[in-house]
């Protein structure tokens, strides 16, 4: 395990932060959807879902997109205000496959990105709405993802990759 950017504690901060800024950036949460990129982003999206719902009284309809092929969300995007959620933000291919998916399954209003962790390098111009940190990192690093949900506890931190042979 490398340099940890984020424990529990402040995963737990950024949500509130995050969550709080979708309601500014929106003016309320109403005509709002979450939709996390399976998995770890519907991990995220839950847990904005949950936090906005215990304490602003919206209870959003949240669900997770399969990038291979998701047929269903089980409500309606059209017209809506779609916040896509993920763990990290890196050369942008997921979100690009996530958007057309997406109109694949309605009309929404508007797309908004919202990431933990963004760590650039970029190879597609995708930009996320909405940031939780900013982690510059190289080609030989990657973010190494952990979560509650899945049996390990919360924390992002930066590893080098192994060198494969």
């Amino acid at each position: 395990m490398g340099a940890i950017l984020m424990d529990a504690t402040g995963l737990h901060r950024t949500v509130i932060r995050l969550s709080h800024e979708i309601g500014e950036r929106n003016k309320g949460y109403s005509n709002i959807v979450l939709v996390g990129v399976k998995k770890n982003g519907g991990i995220v999206a839950g847990r904005i879902q949950s936090y906005i719902r215990d304490t602003e009284g919206f209870d959003l309809p949240c669900a997770q997109l399969d990038l291979n092929g998701e047929k269903d969300l089980g409500f309606s995007i059209d017209k809506k205000i779609v916040v896509l959620c993920d763990d990290v933000l890196y050369t942008g291919k997921s979100v690009v496959k996530s958007v057309d998916l997406l109109f694949r399954l309605g009309s929404p209003k508007k797309i908004q990105l919202l990431v933990l962790v963004d760590r650039g390098g970029r190879e597609l111009p995708v930009r996320a709405d909405f940031v939780g940190k900013n982690v510059p990192t190289s080609k030989e690093e990657y973010i190494e993802v952990s979560f509650e949900e899945l049996g390990a506890p919360d924390r992002f931190s930066v590893t080098r990759r192994k060198n494969e042979k």
